[in-house]
């Protein structure tokens, strides 16, 4: 069964006030899944709850992922705020980045395509405050099996994980390659889900240094100094602030993403 069109116009159940109004207009409008659903055919099919909603505060844990022999029993959409990072043990590598209208826990939840995938238990966390919208596994199910397109997306889902974490393995030891290599996968991320570029073209992403740092196995302080580069001559803009950046030129950022022997002109350490 195709997933129900959002029709102009189409209003909210009266059931549904408030906050689970929002949430419900939020689902409809930006979650990649339930993108351009009609709202009374999801409120009827999903039945969301006032105290499925959560918020999660900077530095909190949602779960632990990967644990052997653990699942979860909840699917998690990031309705706002963020992002929520994932950090794999061994490295204290940050293997996951993010934003509202992604989804979180579906490699750990015990159906689909979360049976398969193994790894070392990895630390999910807001790093920002957070607001998300907990699905339990059996209402998910229930709408998996029902929707024939609601699978494809949940499928997609699993194909950009593991394109995010290749972006990551191309990261060299040269930093603005290696900084590149993180934007560009978030510029992949991001276009892929639907969220971005705005309506001029721009890719804005709440990323603050140290995220950047750990992404790409650099220091705090060296990523300073790329991103000042690449504000330079002009492949981002840097926001007052500093956890904020635009990316204004996509063409170099793949020239830089790509580079192999070569080295960038602004770029004064060897």
């Amino acid at each position: 069964m195709p997933l129900a069109s959002c029709m102009p116009g189409t209003r909210i159940p009266d059931g549904f006030t408030g906050p689970l109004a929002q949430v419900l207009q939020n689902l409809v409008e930006h979650s990649y899944l339930f993108r351009g659903w009609d709202p009374i055919a999801l409120a009827g099919e999903l039945k969301v709850e006032i105290h499925q909603i959560e918020k999660f505060y900077a530095s909190q844990s949602l779960f632990t992922a990967f644990q052997p022999e653990k699942s979860l029993q909840n699917l998690y959409v990031v309705l706002s705020g963020g992002p929520i990072i994932i950090r794999s043990s061994p490295l204290d590598r940050i293997i996951g980045i993010n934003y509202p209208g992604s989804c979180l826990g579906m490699r750990n939840l015990p159906f689909s395509y979360g049976l398969l995938d193994y790894a070392f238990p990895s630390l999910v966390e807001a790093y920002k405050t957070t607001t998300v919208l907990r699905i339990s596994l059996e209402a998910f199910q229930a709408l998996y099996h029902n929707h024939e397109s609601l699978r494809h997306r949940y499928k997609r889902l699993f194909e950009l994980r593991e394109k995010f974490q290749y972006h990551l393995l191309n990261c060299s030891a040269y930093p603005p390659q290696a900084v590149a290599t993180v934007l560009k996968a978030l510029v992949y991320q991001e276009r892929e889900l639907g969220n971005q570029p705005d309506s001029s073209g721009s890719f804005t992403l709440d990323l603050p240094v140290d995220i950047i740092a750990r992404a790409s196995q650099l220091n705090p302080r060296t990523v300073e100094q790329v991103l000042k580069g690449m504000a330079q001559v002009g492949v981002i803009q840097l926001h007052p602030g500093g956890d904020s950046l635009s990316i204004r030129d996509l063409e170099q950022l793949d020239e830089i993403y790509g580079l192999t022997r070569g080295k960038v002109s602004w770029w004064p350490l060897k």
